[in-house]
């Protein structure tokens, strides 16, 4: 009995792990932008195209070069991903620094026009509006650790289910909380960061490259959504299916808000989501309708969201000083 419910709870660590990985880091990537004064709500168009362009890249490696092995036809497939999510970062950067445009409605068209671009090129080049089921798509490189048959719990914990290893993102997604924590924490780029976000007059006059800072923000934004992204198509399942990120960009961006834009917050709220999309699978299971499992991760995204914000609204405020009237 033990060894079944240790089993039970080492794979749902593993499912809590996969599910909140893609939310992860597109929070990581709204964390630094948001950090920078830009708001990325394009998150979701940049995980939309990183997991498009992520499958079809791989696809067309093993086709010009089929002498490659697979994990290099994936590898090239994730530098596909994360070069197309880079170009639509800037194509937004571009469009707010350079030409003024509102970063709220520029984000909201990147959505819009990714999810369209998504299906438009996939019917385009697979003849199906859907998915690429169709194609023989390769999966991201994965980490096993041999020698671990006698102990089942570890083995799934450590190597997933079926002891195949887990995907490369997945591993890399602590390292890259514990990137930004030094980039923010320890290095001058960091403090210019954090001082562009709060007072971009001040840190201009301070020296500091306030419009650089916002477009290497918004870059290191669309790349950590890549991750995401690629990690859906490529590592979460092998296909790209249409609207795929399924709301996991706007799941992100919550997460920094509910995190009072912290890192340590915003992990935690990431865990969080993950775990509502374990519970929501779970729930699928049972002879439930489906819809009624597909709508608790915005229930509880509504919920968080309430509790922080009655939080802080308890919070004592300083006082502030009575200016004296003249008479």
């Amino acid at each position: 009995m033990t060894d079944t419910w240790t089993l039970v709870a080492a794979g749902l660590v593993v499912a809590l792990l996969r599910a909140t990985t893609p939310i992860l880091f597109a929070a990581l990537g709204a964390l630094v932008s948001d950090l920078a004064g830009c708001v990325n709500v394009a998150l979701e168009g940049l995980m939309l195209v990183a997991a498009f362009f992520g499958v079809m890249g791989a696809v067309q490696a093993a086709e010009l070069w089929p002498a490659l092995p697979v994990w290099a036809h994936a590898l090239i497939g994730g530098g596909a991903a994360l070069l197309a999510a880079l170009a639509l970062a800037l194509l937004l950067a571009v469009f707010h620094l350079e030409f003024g445009a509102d970063l709220i409605v520029a984000g909201i068209a990147m959505n819009l026009l990714a999810a369209g671009l998504t299906v438009f090129l996939m019917a385009s080049w697979v003849g199906d509006k859907g998915s690429t089921a169709t194609l023989v798509s390769p999966a991201l490189p994965a980490l096993r650790v041999p020698g671990l048959a006698g102990w089942p719990a570890l083995d799934l914990l450590v190597n997933g289910e079926g002891g195949r290893g887990h995907p490369l993102p997945l591993l890399l997604a602590p390292l890259a909380v514990a990137a930004v924590w030094l980039l923010l924490q320890r290095t001058p780029w960091g403090r210019w960061l954090r001082a562009t976000g709060e007072n971009p007059a001040a840190a201009l006059a301070a020296g500091i490259p306030v419009k650089r800072m916002q477009y290497l923000a918004l870059l290191a934004s669309g790349a950590l959504a890549g991750l995401g992204g690629v990690y859906l198509s490529m590592g979460y399942v092998t296909l790209f299916q249409a609207d795929m990120s399924a709301g996991r960009g706007f799941l992100a961006l919550a997460a920094v808000f509910l995190g009072a834009r912290a890192l340590a917050g915003t992990t935690a709220a990431a865990l969080l989501f993950g775990a509502s999309a374990v519970l929501a699978t779970q729930l699928g299971a049972l002879a439930w309708r489906p819809q009624l499992p597909q709508m608790l991760p915005p229930i509880v995204t509504l919920l968080a969201m309430a509790v922080a914000g009655a939080r802080r609204a308890r919070r004592p405020r300083p006082a502030t000083p009575e200016i004296s009237q003249r008479p």
